[in-house]
């Protein structure tokens, strides 16, 4: 299984949503929760190449960015591909 990693917010729909994707693909993934743990937002702002807003999605370390590309990504039959599901 690929390595998945979340940045997420509670408080946030599309990281809700976002996991419930990975979840019904079963798909396990690292997340760490920005709201928490404030220290993370620096990282993850970094890793995103300047994107602020969570969730934002890394997948063997590379960046798909938020909810919206991860099921743009499904809806093209590529996440499946990226998430090792061949």
């Amino acid at each position: 299984m690929k390595k998945i990693e979340i940045y997420t917010s509670p408080l946030c729909g599309f990281c809700h949503a976002a996991k419930r994707l990975l979840d019904g693909k079963g798909a396990t993934y690292t997340e760490y929760n920005v709201l928490t743990d404030p220290a993370l937002k620096p990282e993850m702002i970094e890793r995103a190449n300047g994107a602020r807003t969570v969730p934002q999605i890394f997948i063997e370390g590379v960046g798909i960015g938020g909810c919206d590309d991860l099921y743009a990504l499904d809806s093209a039959g590529k996440l499946d591909a990226l998430l090792g599901h061949e």
